[in-house]
């Protein structure tokens, strides 16, 4: 039986984060290691991001952001459920406690995220191609058999795992809704230095095999179908300055990294390219599906 051929959208996310962050991700796109980009309208360098996407017809979507920095909506900057003493944002694991814990205001999620779209207009001249979370707050369905990954340290197992959790748990809520996703989800595993030839080869295999044993949690996914849609996450740049990005707090350790650099080297091997050419992989936007 013919392999299925593969529609994958390589997601460059936290565009806008910092000037360097937004150089390397046009660079990657131009090198053909990225097709599409998911802009933080609340980082310091969303207006530049934007100009950016528009100067090299990059395909960008909105990247949601209830976790970092300060809100966008100003009516909730001052008091809100959404924001800690200091005024910004719970962060990635206090959002999660906040709303295990009953203390967010569904009202004022939808009124920030509201707000967040009207200013990804305003920057850009049109609606997100797609939406998606900032540290995975959207909890978007996740690559499964993380246990099967033993390089990650067990602070990320426990967390990645967690998400995954969340993500089974929201796809009768995006069905309801007539929310559409890939059919698979890929990149918790391949994160800085986690990101190798061999690992994105053995990610894309994933992708492919969870299709054709109908294992995918997509609700239009099953046995045998001729074109998988998968999205790969990554976050190539060039480290962040100190004191240089961020979303109102400075850049995190994670941005300053040199992973940042190490993913945009490997998105630009031509190994990577020649493998996607052997695995029938053409790669594409979200506006593309």
């Amino acid at each position: 039986m013919p392999q299925p051929r593969l529609m994958l959208v390589v997601t460059g996310d936290d565009f806008g984060y910092c000037p360097r962050r937004n150089q390397g991700i046009v660079d990657c796109f131009q090198a053909g290691g990225i097709s599409n980009v998911s802009l933080l309208v609340n980082a310091c360098a969303a207006r530049e991001a934007a100009d950016l996407a528009k100067r090299h017809n990059i395909p960008i979507g909105l990247h949601a952001n209830l976790s970092e920095g300060i809100p966008t909506c100003q009516s909730l900057q001052q008091a809100s459920t959404l924001i800690n003493h200091s005024g910004f944002f719970h962060g990635k694991v206090g959002f999660r406690q906040a709303l295990e814990r009953g203390q967010l205001s569904m009202k004022q999620v939808e009124q920030e995220l509201r707000a967040q779209v009207r200013l990804f207009r305003e920057l850009t001249g049109h609606l997100p191609h797609h939406m998606d979370g900032h540290q995975h707050v959207h909890v978007l369905p996740v690559e499964r058999g993380l246990h099967s990954c033993p390089w990650l340290p067990a602070h990320l197992q426990r967390f990645y795992t967690q998400v995954e959790k969340d993500a089974l748990d929201s796809i009768p809520v995006f069905t309801r809704y007539g929310i559409r996703w890939p059919d698979v989800y890929l990149g918790l595993t391949t994160m800085g230095q986690n990101m190798s030839i061999p690992n994105l080869q053995r990610a894309l295999n994933h992708a492919l095999a969870a299709v054709s044993s109908g294992t995918t949690s997509s609700s239009a996914s099953g046995c045998n179908k001729p074109v998988v849609t998968a999205e790969l996450m990554v976050h190539p740049g060039y480290p962040s300055h100190p004191q240089e990005g961020g979303c109102g707090e400075g850049p995190d350790e994670f941005s300053q990294s040199a992973d940042r650099q190490h993913e945009l080297s490997m998105l630009r091997d031509p190994s990577l390219l020649a493998l996607y050419s052997q695995k029938r992989v053409q790669l594409c936007a979200f506006k593309d599906l």
